[in-house]
C-alpha cells in the first residue's frame, strides 16, 4: 500500500488508534499504540519506544529504538472501541542510527533471505498449519482447564461446539485478506485447526502472528480462551504447527523435477538433508517451551525422530504427494509456541547449508518409526529429537550454524531466557511428585 492509500483508508474507516506491532525474541507480540493524529510521524519512521523493557532487546543505557512500519501490513480491525476503529502495522525495529536492530527476529530473517537470493532462490514460501485448543472462561474472565467440547477429527456441531467460533474466526480472517483453505476440529477434544494459503515467508510469519491475535480475540467474545500451548492436557494429542516450505526462483518451484523418480529435485534432497543434519540443533527454536517436550513423545502423532518420508507421517520431515508447483517439504516438529520468524530462520539456514554443501539424506523411512525397536532405529540411521528443553538448549548452544543464522544478539539472549525458564521449571515441586513420593518416602 502507498502512503496516500493508507491515509485514505484511515479516513474512510474512522480509524482513531494505530497499533505498531513487533515481535520479541520469545515470540510474544508487542505493540505501541498511538492516536491517529501521529500517523505522519509513524509513516516517517520517527516513532520511538523503549527497547530496554522488551525481553532480550537492549540494556537500559542503549534503550531508544525506532519502529519502521511495513506499509503492506496495514490492517483495520473490525471491532470498534467507543471512539472508533483500531488499525495496525507490523514493524521492523531499528536503532537510533537507522540501522536494522540485531535483536529483531523479523529483521534477522530478512538478512538470511539475502543469502538465500545469492544462492539463486528469490522466494521461500511457507504454508503453516497452526493448531489450538479452546477452553471455557471462568466467571472472573480467567481461563479454566475445562474443554469446550469432546469432539474428534472432523466432527461437526453439536458435538463440535467450537464450530461457531471457527466460523467467526474464518470470516474475520477473510475480511482481513487471509485466503482460508480449510478449518476443522482436530483429533483431540477442544482442539482446532484453520489452514490458510501459503505466502512468502515474511508475510506468512506476519500472518501467523495476526492469526494468533484474531483467534484469541474472537474466542473471548464467545466466552472461551484460545491457547497455542503445545500440550495443555496429558493423555491427548498436543498442538503442532507443521511448516510446509518450498524454494522458488523466477516463478518455478526449485523442489520439483519432472524427470526424477518421485518428482523431487536434487535441491529438494539437499534441503531435506540440511534439515535432518541440524534438526537437533534447531529444536529449541522450533519447540521453545518446557511444555513443548510433553508433545514430542511417541503415540500422539508428533515426531520424535530425525527421519524423512514420502509415505508416512511418523518422521520429522514429510514430503506431501502434490508435485509441480505444489512440491513442498513439511517439517512436522514445529509447535505454535515458536517465534515464527526465528523458527523459519533456523529451518532455512539448515536447508541452505544442505544446498551449499551438497548434502544428501539417508534413505527415506517407509515404515512406522513408532513401532521400531531402538536397535532398528539405529540401524536405519534414525536419531532422536531432544526430549527436554535443557537438552535442546545444549544442542543449540553447540551449533555454530545456528549461531551464525540467528546472530550473536538473538542467539545468546534466547539461550539465556530459556535457561532461566528451564531452571524455574526444574526447581518446582509438582503435584505428580507429591502424589508419587509424599507417602512413600
Amino acid at each position: 500500500m502507498t502512503r496516500d492509500e493508507i491515509l485514505k483508508k484511515i479516513k474512510e474507516e474512522n480509524v482513531k488508534y494505530i497499533r505498531l506491532q513487533f515481535t520479541d525474541i520469545t515470540g510474544t507480540i508487542k505493540n505501541v499504540e498511538v492516536p491517529v493524529s501521529q500517523i505522519n510521524k509513524v509513516l516517517d519512521n520517527k516513532m520511538m519506544f523503549d527497547g530496554s523493557s522488551i525481553e532480550g532487546f537492549v540494556r537500559i543505557e542503549e534503550s531508544d529504538m525506532y519502529l519502521y512500519p511495513d506499509l503492506d501490513t496495514f490492517l483495520v480491525f473490525s471491532w470498534d472501541s467507543e471512539y472508533g476503529k483500531v488499525a495496525r502495522f507490523i514493524c521492523d525495529v531499528h536503532t537510533v542510527d537507522g540501522k536494522p536492530f540485531a535483536g529483531d527476529p523479523r529483521g534477522n530473517l530478512k538478512k538470511l533471505l539475502i543469502k538465500m537470493k545469492k544462492l539463486g532462490f528469490d522466494t521461500l514460501n511457507l504454508g503453516p498449519e497452526p493448531e489450538f485448543f479452546l477452553f471455557r472462561l471462568k466467571e472472573d474472565g480467567e481461563p479454566s482447564i475445562d474443554l469446550n467440547d469432546n469432539g474428534g477429527y472432523f466432527d461437526l456441531a453439536p458435538i463440535d461446539l467450537g464450530e461457531n467460533v471457527r466460523r467467526d474466526i474464518v470470516l474475520e480472517l477473510e475480511r482481513l485478506g487471509f485466503d482460508i483453505e480449510a478449518s476443522h476440529h482436530e483429533v483431540a477434544p477442544g482442539q482446532h485447526e484453520i489452514d490458510f494459503k501459503y505466502d512468502n515467508v515474511i508475510s506468512a510469519c506476519d500472518n501467523i502472528q495476526t492469526f494468533k491475535l484474531i483467534v484469541k480475540t474472537i474466542a473471548r467474545k464467545h466466552g472461551l480462551h484460545a491457547t497455542f500451548m503445545p500440550k495443555p492436557i496429558f493423555g491427548i494429542n498436543g498442538s503442532g504447527m507443521h511448516c510446509n516450505v518450498s524454494l522458488f526462483n523466477n516463478g518455478e518451484n526449485s523442489f520439483y523435477d519432472k524427470d526424477s523418480e518421485n518428482g523431487l529435485s536434487k535441491i529438494a534432497y539437499n534441503f531435506i538433508a540440511g534439515v535432518l543434519k541440524h534438526a537437533r540443533s534447531f529444536t529449541a527454536i522450533c519447540n521453545p517451551t518446557v511444555n513443548s517436550y510433553k508433545r514430542l513423545v511417541p503415540g500422539y502423532e508428533a515426531p520424535c525422530y530425525v527421519a524423512w518420508s514420502t509415505s508416512n507421517r511418523s518422521p520429522l520431515v514429510r514430503v506431501p504427494a502434490s508435485r509441480e508447483q505444489s512440491t513442498r517439504i513439511e517439517i512436522r516438529s514445529v509447535d505454535p509456541a515458536a517465534n515464527p520468524y526465528l523458527a523459519m530462520t533456523a529451518i532455512l539456514a539448515a536447508g541452505l547449508d544442505g544446498i551449499e554443501n551438497n548434502l544428501l539424506p539417508v534413505d527415506e523411512v517407509r515404515s512406522n518409526i513408532y513401532t521400531m525397536t531402538r536397535n532398528e532405529r539405529i540401524s536405519n540411521g534414525i536419531n532422536e529429537l531432544p526430549s527436554t528443553l535443557y537438552t535442546a538448549l545444549k544442542e543449540l548452544n553447540s551449533s555454530p550454524a545456528m549461531k551464525v543464522a540467528l546472530g550473536d544478539h538473538i542467539f545468546y539472549n534466547f539461550i539465556e531466557a530459556k535457561s532461566i525458564e528451564w531452571d524455574s521449571f526444574r526447581t518446582q515441586v509438582t503435584d505428580w511428585e507429591l502424589d508419587q513420593y509424599l507417602k512413600n518416602c
